[in-house]
């Protein structure tokens, strides 16, 4: 039988202060350069995709080229500055991903064993409380809150 517990990882109190010194550093880095926006933001704003920055590339050497088709409201130094900023901030996200995913693959790792261990003393209990163990319907009652299932059908009416 596999084991259910599939992560076993302690971090020390020297360990957790570095990783939360350095992630203090780079968030101290960060502030003034990154922007966070709101859901609606997010959903509503264009973006370049991958299939879209050919087309990107293509339009700045363009507007390069024949700046006289640039419509006279563009700031072609803040979309250079954008652009820049793009390319320099880039690789720092490609570098964080993997590790943000690896941080929500551990966690969502321990919480699997943890869950896998909450079912079993859940089901344990639920045992003890049909026997009659003393104590056990109150936790029962509380912890079967979470799995609320299926209300209980009527009794079908046999007058008919």
């Amino acid at each position: 039988m596999a084991s259910d517990n599939r992560i076993s990882i302690e971090i020390t109190p020297a360990k957790k202060a570095a990783i939360e010194a350095a992630i203090a550093a780079l968030k101290a880095e960060l502030a003034g350069v990154t922007i966070n926006l709101n859901v609606d933001e997010r959903r509503s704003i264009p973006k370049i995709g991958d299939k879209s920055l050919a087309f990107d590339e293509k339009c700045a050497a363009y507007m390069t080229s024949r700046p006289e088709l640039v419509p006279s409201f563009l700031d072609l130094v803040e979309m250079a500055k954008d652009r820049k900023l793009v390319a320099d901030l880039l690789p720092c996200l490609r570098e964080l991903a993997p590790i943000c995913e690896g941080l929500e693959d551990t966690i969502t790792l321990a919480n699997s064993d943890n869950m896998i261990g909450d079912l079993a003393f859940y089901q344990n209990v639920q045992a003890a409380a049909k026997r009659g163990v003393p104590g056990t319907d109150t936790i029962l009652n509380d912890l079967k809150t979470r799995f609320p299932g299926r209300p209980k059908a009527p009794p079908a009416n046999s007058n008919g």
